[in-house]
């Protein structure tokens, strides 16, 4: 197999989840900035152009992150990051889905339309005058989360899984293109620092 990989918090949840699970493999690094994964030669293999991407054995590629962890995930014989009974892999699932729709997705597009306008405006459509109250409602909902971990290690309860990982990746970022975590959510910050502190978030 191998990972076309690039800067990016996507990629990096990848690289975390692969770290978390003591996997390694081929990688080719893209050039997003360059616009080397909107050439011919990539989007043929992956018609959206995004990163990351997974190139398996037969040439199959798979796209969108939680596609790619949970193949990776079973495809090494099941991983905690998902969850090793029918309950908890729903737990994952559900978390995460409301971590990307509430969050990570808000937060992105937040930035697209703003800081990374320059960047983004000739490659999609973007709605500039909807960039403050995309990044309130990611804030919003990081408050809302807070409350729900509250007494919790992990977004799961004690268990680490793939929605700590896509939250840190995302959380991160937004730190580093002008949405900074709010420090009046203590239960954030406390969990950002203890999954900071893993060695796999500096993959």
């Amino acid at each position: 197999m191998k990972l076309y990989n690039s800067v990016g918090p996507n990629p990096k949840v990848v690289r975390m989840f692969m770290a978390e699970c003591g996997l390694e493999m081929d990688r080719q690094d893209l050039d997003l900035m360059g616009g080397e994964n909107r050439r011919e030669e990539f989007v043929s293999k992956n018609p959206t152009g995004t990163s990351p991407a997974l190139e398996l054995d037969d040439g199959t590629i798979l796209s969108e992150i939680t596609a790619i962890c949970e193949y990776l995930a079973e495809k090494d014989g099941g991983s905690s990051l998902i969850g090793d009974t029918p309950e908890q892999r729903a737990e994952t699932r559900m978390w995460s889905r409301r971590i990307d729709l509430g969050i990570l997705e808000t937060m992105t597009n937040g930035f697209r339309y703003s800081e990374g306008l320059p960047i983004f405006q000739d490659r999609l459509t973007t709605i500039p005058h909807a960039a403050d109250d995309l990044k309130g409602i990611a804030q919003e909902k990081l408050t809302w989360l807070d409350g729900q971990i509250a007494g919790k290690q992990f977004v799961c309860g004690d268990r680490f899984s793939l929605a700590d990982v896509l939250l840190f990746c995302f959380l991160e970022f937004g730190s580093q293109v002008g949405q900074p975590l709010n420090e009046d959510n203590k239960n954030i910050m406390a969990w950002y620092e203890r999954v900071g502190s893993r060695p796999s978030a500096a993959a």
